[in-house]
């Protein structure tokens, strides 16, 4: 057997579910989401870490799920773009991006809506410049990010925390 074959049980929490999957070790986080939980809300842009679009929470931080190795999130709890929506009632992000027009051809919006997110958590009360360096790290082609920052904007207002 090749070390490439070798498979080991990581343990980590998934949108709120624990799960212990048996898997390559050097597996990409990104695939071992879309392929063995069948999350395929995370998305894979460009596999080098310089897009965003397979962006997750880790411990909530904002990371790249095509740069880490499955065995790195062992005890971890992740956040896709699925566990983002309380069951029915999508968060304040989710509906700005809606109502603004901020998802266009979808590719880069679980990213954008994650960056949004942990940018809300970190940051309640950003300004402008927080904004775009909060979504800095996450390219678009179709919005020209105005869309998407308005939609920012508008989470910020729903929640009370941006005149």
């Amino acid at each position: 057997m090749s070390d490439g074959a070798i498979k080991v049980d990581v343990r980590c929490t998934v949108n709120g579910a624990t799960h212990t999957l048996r898997v390559r070790p050097m597996a990409r986080l990104l695939d071992v989401l879309r392929e063995d939980l069948h999350l395929t809300g995370t998305k894979e842009g460009c596999g080098e870490g310089e897009c965003g679009a397979c962006s997750v929470l880790i411990d909530g931080e904002l990371v790249n799920s095509c740069l880490v190795p499955v065995l790195q999130v062992e005890g971890a709890e992740i956040k896709t773009i699925e566990g983002v929506a309380a069951g029915a009632e999508l968060h304040a992000v989710q509906q700005a991006f809606i109502e603004c027009g901020g998802a266009q051809c979808g590719i880069c919006t679980p990213g954008m809506v994650l960056a949004a997110v942990s940018l809300l958590a970190h940051t309640p009360q950003p300004t402008d410049a927080d904004i775009r360096h909060g979504l800095a790290g996450n390219l678009c082609r179709c919005t020209g990010y105005m869309k998407i920052f308005d939609a920012v904007v508008r989470a910020c207002e729903r929640a009370g925390v941006k005149a």
